[in-house]
């Protein structure tokens, strides 16, 4: 199956549910007023936000106010008009050209950082990029599991700390280990932590001081992992995480799970961070680059 097939299915639960709120709501009738409040409710229950929706809402009122549209028509307008509000967001995971690319995922428990790693290494390894993993969470020994599972199927190297150690120093021995080796890429897996956690925060800070200290430059990437289903709570993940560690984009998953894709383009209006990727299930091929014509296309029925 095609990453665009995959994408449509993924986004299901979402497109499903506006594009037939959009197909009730339009019925070759005129764009009037109420026509667009009831337009707003469908985009705001999607999650994309008061804001959001009421500036698409006013875009689609200066292209369509007054005149006879069909419901295909309002997806078409809608598609084009939120794809255009994503672009800036749209970005693609560079490589740095001195070795090695340092990537630092953060994240909240249970949204998906040990798999985005795992995904993401794959990948690479496909295109002849040497890996080395991080295990910097050091205080579950089942955490530390399933991300070496992940790294021996992508045949990355692997590399962690004793029992309850410093992650910090953890991350700097990685760094260490892939100059010396000139290992392409470092994906430092932090621990889950509550994003209202202020001791957790501190100790993700205290790593990335560390990292620091091998060069300003480092991490290259400070990504956090967003899990869509938890909607409008994602706002404040990336407030609370950009402020803690300077973020250099999100990856996006579980979008396969949730009706809340729309949280994708209040995000990218509020933050204006690259959305480097996106995901929507659990094999490696179904995680990929965010393309923002294709997801706003998906996410409103087209």
């Amino acid at each position: 199956m095609s990453w665009l097939s995959r994408l449509k299915d993924g986004l299901k639960k979402s497109s499903n549910k506006i594009s037939e709120n959009i197909s009730n709501i339009v019925s070759k009738r005129k764009l009037d007023s109420d026509t667009l409040e009831d337009l707003e409710d469908v985009l705001i229950m999607a999650d994309m936000g008061v804001e959001t929706t009421a500036e698409i809402i006013n875009q689609l009122s200066k292209k369509k106010f007054g005149k006879e549209v069909t419901a295909e028509e309002i997806k078409e307008e809608l598609a084009e008009i939120i794809a255009t509000n994503l672009q800036p967001c749209q970005k693609k995971l560079d490589l740095p050209a001195d070795k090695p690319c340092v990537m630092m995922l953060v994240g909240v428990n249970g949204n998906g950082k040990t798999t985005t790693i795992g995904k993401l290494a794959s990948k690479y390894h496909n295109i002849k990029k040497s890996t080395l993993i991080a295990a910097c969470d050091t205080f579950r020994a089942a955490a530390i599991e399933q991300l070496y599972v992940w790294a021996d199927r992508a045949k990355a190297d692997f590399i962690q700390g004793p029992p309850n150690s410093d992650p910090a120093s953890v991350a700097f021995k990685a760094i260490e280990k892939a100059k010396k080796d000139k290992t392409d890429i470092v994906m430092i897996d932090t621990a889950g932590r509550m994003h209202n956690k202020t001791n957790l925060m501190d100790e993700l800070q205290k790593i990335d001081r560390v990292i620091k200290k091998h060069g300003q430059q480092y991490p290259h990437e400070t990504i956090l992992v967003l899990d869509a289903t938890t909607g409008q709570n994602a706002i404040s993940q990336v407030e609370h995480f950009h402020d803690a560690v300077k973020l250099t984009g999100i990856i996006v998953t579980k979008l396969d799970g949730s009706a809340k894709a729309g949280i994708v383009a209040a995000l990218a209006k509020k933050f204006k961070l690259p959305i480097y990727a996106i995901g929507i299930g659990e094999k490696v091929e179904d995680l990929n680059s965010f393309d923002a014509k294709e997801f706003a296309k998906n996410l409103v029925g087209l």
